[in-house]
């Protein structure tokens, strides 16, 4: 299936449901995040998720469950950036990102957070101020760089 229409389709059972991504994050046990990459084919569907996600969309189709099934092609529109809120999301982390970069360094040592083992979530709070807030949170594993030993490079051949 073309995926425009599918995204398309997965959209129209999420409006049908009346539900927000919280809400069907909740009685699936699915971050909000990841249930909205699910819903633009950004993430695989895991067989064990299927019935809870089916049961939270009632409109889901057996053959949007299984095309969800597949792995995705994990990209994004070259315009993207230029949605204000994704522009913002970018500003912010490269203007915050020497500093995290420094402070996981100093934390961890020379490494870098994973995108694959990887968490995220949306919520809003409400502020010391009494207006709505945006917490977005990273949940990474951290991957340390390794020293590249030649003896530890399975690879490559060995002297005989």
């Amino acid at each position: 299936m073309e995926d425009a229409a599918v995204i398309h389709r997965l959209h129209a059972a999420k409006a049908s449901s009346g539900k927000s991504y919280s809400e069907i994050a909740a009685e699936t046990g699915l971050t909000n995040v990841y249930v909205a990459q699910l819903l633009r084919r950004q993430a695989q569907l895991k067989p064990d998720t299927a019935p809870k996600l089916r049961a939270a969309l009632p409109e889901l189709s057996e053959d949007l469950v299984l095309e969800m099934m597949k792995p995705p092609m994990r990209s994004y529109h070259p315009n993207l950036i230029q949605e204000p809120a994704v522009y913002r999301l970018n500003e912010a982390v490269m203007h915050f990102g020497e500093s995290i970069k420094e402070i996981i360094n100093e934390d961890f040592g020379d490494g870098i957070m994973s995108a694959i083992d990887f968490y995220c979530s949306v919520d809003k709070v409400r502020g010391v101020d009494g207006k709505d807030r945006v917490v977005i949170t990273f949940d990474g594993k951290y991957l340390p760089y390794t020293e590249q030993k030649s003896e530890q490079m399975v690879s490559r051949p060995q002297p005989r």
